[in-house]
C-alpha cells in the first residue's frame, strides 16, 4: 500500500458558474490550500484565466495544472474531476519562459510587464503606425508602416500571432516570432524568426500624430514611444499536461489543421 502523500492543491477558478461549481466540488474532495502553501496550482477556466493565474502567481514557482472550463483551452487539460490526483501524478511538464516588456511612454513613464503569449504594438487611431525595429542594438528595419506588430512565444504562436499570418513555433524551438499586422511598407515583409534571447526594440517614429499602444498579454500601455522586449532570465513557469495531449503535441497538431 502506497504511503505517498497527496499534493497540496490550490484550486483557482474563473468567475463563471461552471468553473465555480467545479471549484466547490473539487475543494470538497481534495481540500483547499492557499497558493503560497500549495504544491500545485489547479486553474479552472479557459486560456484567459490560465494567463491570469500565471501573471498573479507565477512568481511562486509552483507548477500549474489547468482544466478547461472556458471557451478556449489550448493551455488546459480536459475537465474530469474523479481521477485528478492520478492525472497530476502522470502529467508531463512544459516549462515556459515569458517575454519581458519595458515600455516608455510620451509622459516619460517606464512600464514593465510580462507576456506568456505575446507582446503586441497596435495603432491607437485610424492612421497607420510608423515604427523602426532594432535587434540587439542594430537597426534592421528603418520604417515599418502597419496596423501593428507583435513578438510571440512558442506557447502563444498559435493564438494572435497565427491569426495575423505568423508561423506556429515548435514548443522547444528556442525562437520567437516577429510578425507584422497588416503591413503596408515594406509591402512584402512578412516578419522574422528570432532566437529567443534576442532583444527587440520598437521605436514609434511619429507618436503624436500616429499614437501606438503596447500590450503584454492583457496589460495595455497607451501612447508608447519605445518598447523593448526580451526573454525573461529570471521568471519561468511550469505547466502540467496529460501525456496523451501535451503542449508539444498540441502545437504540432495545430500546424496540420485545415
Amino acid at each position: 500500500m502506497s504511503t505517498r502523500q497527496s499534493p497540496r492543491i490550490a484550486f483557482l477558478a474563473a468567475p463563471t458558474p461552471q468553473a465555480q461549481q467545479a471549484l466547490e466540488s473539487l475543494t470538497a474532495l481534495h481540500r483547499q490550500h492557499t497558493p503560497d502553501e500549495a504544491d500545485i496550482l489547479c486553474a479552472l477556466g479557459g486560456d484567459g484565466f490560465m494567463l491570469q493565474t500565471l501573471h498573479r502567481h507565477g512568481a511562486l514557482g509552483k507548477p500549474v495544472y489547468g482544466m478547461k472550463l472556458g471557451t478556449v483551452g489550448f493551455l488546459m487539460n480536459h475537465f474530469h474531476a474523479p481521477d485528478l490526483l492520478e492525472r497530476i501524478d502522470a502529467a508531463e511538464p512544459a516549462v515556459l519562459r515569458p517575454l519581458e516588456m519595458i515600455a516608455q511612454t510620451e509622459s516619460g513613464a517606464s512600464v514593465g510587464s510580462l507576456a506568456y503569449n505575446e507582446v503586441s504594438l497596435l495603432r491607437q487611431t485610424r492612421q497607420a503606425a510608423h515604427m523602426s525595429i532594432d535587434l540587439n542594438g542594430q537597426t534592421r528595419l528603418g520604417e515599418l508602416i502597419c496596423d501593428g506588430v507583435l513578438v510571440a512565444t512558442p506557447a502563444g504562436s498559435s493564438a494572435y500571432n497565427y491569426s495575423g499570418g505568423g508561423p506556429i513555433l515548435p514548443f522547444d524551438s528556442g525562437i520567437v516570432a516577429l510578425t507584422p499586422i497588416a503591413p503596408f511598407r515594406p509591402r512584402r515583409w512578412r516578419g522574422a524568426l528570432l532566437k529567443a534571447e534576442t532583444e527587440v526594440c520598437f521605436r514609434v517614429l511619429d507618436p503624436y500624430k500616429r499614437p501606438v499602444s503596447a500590450t503584454a498579454d492583457s496589460h495595455e500601455v497607451r501612447d508608447v514611444v519605445e518598447v523593448t522586449i526580451r526573454e525573461s532570465k529570471d521568471r519561468v513557469v511550469t505547466l502540467l499536461f496529460d501525456p496523451e495531449h501535451n503542449l508539444e503535441e498540441r502545437i504540432l497538431s495545430e500546424q496540420f489543421m485545415a
